[in-house]
């Protein structure tokens, strides 16, 4: 698809519509950005013009996010919806009777380490905290903009769910509903698997079907996200004393490599092109320090994004780099990946590798300038609700393609697959799905196989890449 274009495709079943993320210099509908600029001089006359373009509508704004464990106890079960998450682990067709009992196994056994991660930031993920706040700081900053509106926050793996969201939204009679990820870049992974959670729970609900919607898809390249980071990249360099001889080290949460080369995950794309634009802002403010990408939580056998983290920093040790300041790229929120595995982990490698001073830009949270720039993307959004989009906007285009959710979702992934429902507790025994699986006798073979693949290390599933230790 041309992606110079910016065009609705209409579609036979229910779909989502996708936006390209523009710059916030700029409106998204050319009609509505004309008359503003037109009507610069005049707050009043701009206010009528968001009010045309509310109307009488009920607006809701879906925060989408990943999901943490609260507690200790939560950890197991978080483990079992993302590993049971085909957009996680893509099995083959062969073998994708074994998701679930896979994604039990995993969790099981990933749990104790797990916890250990999670009880040394104090017990849980702080990401639902965080994400509530975001939330509520969206709300406030659309409301300074004269655009009253409801935000909701749906996880893809612990509470609140995307489905609970959705229920909330149509309890409170929700008429227009813009969807945004909270991740500044597209991937499979991430907001695609909760593009494509929306998707089923859409196709099967009327009011939803009915309900007019829009998504933003990523918006990585919005000139207030790239200040903020700006901001706080610049704001942490002042505490090293030699701040021209740091060394900016973006650290991206990595995804498989097959993701990018055989499913055309534009994930690698809109993080490089992420990264150079933070710098050219940095390089507006006459900071030019090297900086360097690469890629963390890499985990199992199977090849995943380059550089690792791990490795290059201890390349950079090797050549001399004396100062890093470490930059959480994909994260908007302090999560384990940040708390952990970058603070305490790779600070502890790095000092180790010869770099003798560490430093690590906070994620963006409730940031001001972050949060009035999603304020801005949601209301840049609003015209395109329900209707036809329109070509040509002069902004940056995003590089996810255009169109509608199942185009989209086709690009990577033709035969969908039957996404599981949530678990919130732990359940010992067996269930009725397992049955499913050719009798307990089968399954009691599966987990012989996957004990034996775990104990030794060795085994197809292992030279194949499908049984990853994930984090």
């Amino acid at each position: 698809m041309n992606q110079s274009m910016n065009i609705r495709i209409q579609s036979p079943s229910p779909s989502l519509l996708l936006l390209p993320a523009k710059s916030s210099s700029r409106c998204t509908c050319p009609c509505l950005r004309v008359q503003l600029e037109n009507s610069s001089s005049s707050n009043l006359s701009k206010t009528s013009l968001i009010s045309r373009v509310v109307g009488d509508d009920k607006i809701g704004v879906l925060l989408l996010n990943l999901g943490g464990p609260e507690t200790l106890e939560d950890v197991q079960p978080f483990l079992f919806n993302l590993f049971a998450d085909p957009d996680i682990i893509r099995l083959p067709r062969l073998f994708r009777f074994l998701q679930n009992p896979l994604a039990k196994f995993i969790s099981v056994a990933r749990a104790p380490k797990s916890k250990e991660g999670y009880a040394s930031i104090g017990g849980g993920s702080p990401l639902r905290q965080i994400t509530d706040a975001q939330a509520e700081e969206l709300r406030k900053a659309l409301s300074e903009k004269n655009v009253p509106a409801k935000v909701y926050v749906g996880m893809r793996y612990w509470h609140p769910f995307t489905e609970e969201a959705i229920e909330q939204i149509k309890r409170d009679s929700i008429t227009k509903l813009v969807v945004l990820p909270l991740y500044p870049q597209f991937s499979i992974s991430t907001s695609g698997s909760s593009l494509r959670l929306l998707e089923s729970i859409f196709r099967e609900d009327e009011y939803l079907v009915n309900m007019q919607h829009t998504v933003i898809p990523s918006w990585y390249q919005r000139e207030g996200y790239i200040k903020a980071m700006a901001d706080l990249i610049e704001k942490e360099l002042t505490n090293f004393d030699r701040l021209e001889e740091v060394m900016i080290f973006f650290s991206a949460h990595g995804v498989p490599l097959a993701y990018v080369e055989e499913a055309g995950d534009p994930y690698k794309a809109e993080m490089e092109e992420c990264v150079d634009l933070i710098m050219e802002e940095l390089e507006k403010r006459r900071i030019n320090n090297a900086y360097t990408l690469a890629y963390q939580s890499r985990v199992g056998p199977v090849e995943w994004l380059k550089p690792y983290t791990d490795e290059t920093i201890i390349e950079l040790g090797r050549k001399g780099v004396k100062s890093l300041l470490a930059v959480p790229i994909s994260f908007v929120s302090e999560h384990i990946e940040t708390l952990e595995e970058i603070d305490v982990e790779y600070k502890e490698l790095a000092l180790k590798s010869g770099i003798e001073k560490w430093g690590r830009v906070p994620a963006l949270g409730c940031e001001p300038t972050f949060i009035s720039d999603l304020a801005d993307a949601v209301i840049e959004s609003l015209p395109y609700v329900g209707a036809m989009a329109v070509s040509n906007l002069e902004a940056r285009q995003s590089l996810v393609p255009l169109g509608s959710v199942e185009e989209l979702l086709a690009a990577y992934d033709s035969q969908r697959r039957e996404l599981p429902p949530p678990v919130t507790v732990w359940e010992w025994g067996w269930t009725k799905s397992a049955e499913t699986w050719n009798g307990r006798a089968a399954m009691l073979a599966v987990l012989v196989l996957l004990v034996l693949e775990v104990t030794t290390g060795e085994g197809f599933l292992h030279q194949w890449g499908l049984l990853p230790l994930f984090r």
